[in-house]
């Protein structure tokens, strides 16, 4: 095992151990093609799925994997117009599984969101059946003053990059605290204990995914 893959396992092992005090369900694993086979695990025979606008369950390949079982999926990204695109975020929702990441998880096991609409951290705190969050080791923080500016500086700049967001962080790669109408940091959550009546499962990978 690398330097590198001891330290991330470290880090995710403690992390881990803070989630499951604070009520979440939470393991390791240490590849990503665990991560896949145990999210898969989770989704009962005919779920629908809820899959929130998340670099790291598309890079993991989960969404196909969903659509070749045949489950119904509530993507917006997977639609073109307004109205489709609302109605895909309502029925996430209220789906049986909903699949997401989390901008940072801090080492005393808190998850830390920033989000433009809302529909992505709405959906991990109330209304699904089960909430499924795949972390890499890249977002966890050892706190959370640096999980707040992991989420301004990093994750938001980066997803304003990928979505080619008109505000300056698209072009500066920093935060600014901008008053533009396209910011996608108009909401942020902290969610520091399991809320009470979501079933949360977090699954905390070795290695490095999405932004």
């Amino acid at each position: 095992m690398s330097v590198k893959s001891k330290f991330h396992e470290a880090r995710c092992q403690k992390a881990v151990k803070a989630l499951i005090k604070n009520g979440f369900d939470a393991i390791y694993v240490s590849t990503k093609e665990e991560a896949v086979k145990k999210a898969l695990e989770l989704v009962p025979q005919n779920a629908k799925v809820g899959v929130a606008g998340s670099v790291t369950i598309r890079d993991l390949g989960i969404v196909d994997e969903l659509k070749d079982r045949g489950h119904e999926i509530f993507d917006h990204h997977m639609v073109d117009t307004p109205e489709e695109k609302n109605r895909m975020r309502k029925g996430q929702l209220t789906c049986d599984v909903f699949f997401a990441s989390t901008n940072a998880l801090t080492l005393d096991g808190k998850l830390v969101n920033i989000d433009g609409t809302g529909n992505r951290v709405a959906a991990m705190i109330f209304g699904p059946g089960h909430v499924v969050l795949i972390v890499g080791a890249n977002k966890i923080t050892d706190n959370l003053e640096q999980a707040m500016d992991r989420a301004k500086q990093v994750a938001g700049p980066m997803n304003a990059m990928r979505l080619k967001t008109k505000t300056p962080c698209a072009t500066t790669g920093y935060c600014s605290d901008c008053q533009s109408e396209d910011r996608i940091c108009k909401i942020t959550t902290i969610i520091e204990y399991k809320p009470n009546l979501t079933n949360f499962t977090v699954i905390v990978v070795g290695e490095e995914i999405g932004y």
